[in-house]
């Protein structure tokens, strides 16, 4: 009798254990992990051997900008800003990859300035961010 009763409550102690597992899966929409409809956490690289300009470079104001961007499936989550201020793109997908283009602000001379690019997610913590630095001339 013992015996049965230790049984049972190890049977109900591993159900408990398997719907706690399942729903943790199921129903954990952050970080990527679990399959409840949630999208993975993508992971924004920029090849900074393909920087135009290069880092540390001094450019004229309104000058163009080039990178490659990869890492990610969606380019209309990309957003590039300078300075806090946003720059418009277009991308172009080279696979694996996307050529991103821009411009600088014309408002912008006589300074250094971050170019920011952020890859921004659907899952809130989730955001990618990456740059390099340029010095804008008068």
């Amino acid at each position: 009798m013992k015996t049965l009763k230790t049984l049972f409550a190890f049977c109900l102690l591993m159900q408990f254990g398997y719907v706690h597992a399942q729903g943790n899966s199921s129903m954990h929409d952050g970080h990527g992990a679990g399959g409840g409809g949630g999208s993975a956490c993508q992971k924004l690289r920029i090849n900074k051997n393909k920087l135009v300009p290069a880092h540390l470079a001094e450019v004229a104001p309104e000058s163009d900008i080039t990178f490659n961007a990869f890492g990610f499936d969606k380019p209309e989550n990309l957003v590039v800003t300078v300075k806090k201020i946003p720059i418009e793109i277009t991308t172009e997908f080279k696979d694996p990859f996307y050529v991103v283009r821009g411009k600088l602000p014309p408002e912008l001379k006589g300074t250094h300035a971050r170019i920011s690019v952020k890859l921004h997610s659907p899952i809130i913590k989730c955001i990618n961010e990456d740059g390099w630095l340029v010095k804008i001339l008068e």
